[in-house]
């Protein structure tokens, strides 16, 4: 398998039609699939994907990667509301499990390149820097989950998807006879089955939780909450305080361990910091036109990005956001390109 491409399966139709269309190419290709110690009681075993990557002649490698799932991802995302941040474990899968352990792995069996079932697009700039792209499919383009994959990991990732809709992966499997073995579409939190987060969290029994007060912008306590992990900026539900409208979470207090609660126009901001960002374009040296986004279902709104050091900057957005949520990505555009993304601050 040297000088290979490795194509992560996971048993979905993504991955499935990305290794034919892989395959058709005549490169030497293998399969590789990652354990993560989550998986679902339903989930297909060694033996079904076996036979699932048989449809298209590709050997099957399985890699166990529980322990670095764990640390780097299901860590994190414990940490995170710890901090009274909302988590975007996806943004830390891809550059750290994915396209880092996961190709690691791939690379020691002779793969030079990892491909996935991501709907993007990558390309290779005449200067010999590394540009990521939207998926052509707007309903379906999850570029945004890749905003931090660095150069090298851009050189080495394929993404046979990027310039297909679903519908046409679909009338492919359909077509070629392509039998997934998962119909279901991916979770953003693949981790978490049958539970809710605060409910995962606390098992996890890293996470006390602890009654607090909840009150108004002003100060005022209007209630009483039974731990903030539960809680998001944005939120409407489970705050079960009366009053003349609707409450939404509008700050995380944890030094407090308050619940700062208001009305929907106290969630609006016309600005944000931005920390940790991975420029995959070169880092503006001024103040530059994007557009925003700051969570997957996010539309990209028009913005102005002002660095600030290397790897923060300030954004200010043409018209105020509502939920503009701490620990969330915001990922930056020109057009189609991706130009890096990094986590809000508190």
């Amino acid at each position: 398998m040297t000088d290979s491409i490795a194509i992560a399966i996971s048993g979905g139709i993504d991955s499935l039609v990305s290794a034919y269309l892989i395959k058709k190419q005549g490169v030497d290709a293998f399969a590789i699939h990652f354990l993560t110690g989550y998986e679902k009681p339903d989930s297909p075993g060694r033996e079904a994907l076996k036979a699932h990557c048989q449809q298209l002649a590709l050997p099957l490698v399985v890699v166990d990667l529980k322990t670095s799932f764990r640390s780097l991802v299901v860590d994190y995302f414990s940490n995170a509301y710890h901090s009274g941040e909302t988590p975007n474990p996806c943004l830390v899968c891809n550059p750290l499990i994915k396209f880092g352990v996961l190709f690691e792995k791939a690379r020691e069996l002779g793969a030079r390149n990892l491909a996935t079932g991501h709907y993007a697009r990558v390309a290779k700039n005449r200067q010999g820097r590394y540009q990521l792209f939207k998926g052509l499919d707007p309903h379906k383009d999850q570029s945004y989950f890749l905003a931090r994959l660095t150069q090298e990991q851009l050189a080495r990732a394929c993404f046979p998807l990027g310039r297909w809709t679903k519908l046409e992966t679909k009338a492919l499997a359909e077509e070629k006879g392509l039998r997934p073995i998962t119909r279901q579409e991916s979770q953003d939190v693949c981790f978490i089955h049958g539970t809710s987060y605060a409910d995962f969290l606390a098992q996890t029994g890293r996470l006390d939780s602890k009654p607090g007060e909840i009150v108004d912008t002003t100060g005022r306590v209007v209630g009483a909450h039974n731990g903030l992990h539960q809680f998001t900026v944005g939120q409407r539900r489970g705050i079960n305080c009366p009053a003349s409208q609707a409450y939404y979470v509008v700050r995380i207090d944890i030094r407090n361990n308050r619940l700062v609660v208001g009305f929907r126009e106290d969630l609006s901001t016309d600005r944000c910091r931005v920390r940790d960002i991975n420029w995959i374009a070169e880092m503006p040296r001024g103040p530059v036109a994007v557009a925003t986004r700051i969570r997957y279902r996010h539309r990209a709104v028009a913005s102005v990005v002002t660095p600030v050091g290397d790897a923060a900057a300030v954004v200010r957005f043409d018209l105020p956001q509502d939920a503009v949520t701490p620990g969330q990505g915001a990922v930056f555009y020109r057009g189609d390109e991706v130009l890096g993304g990094g986590w809000i601050e508190r």
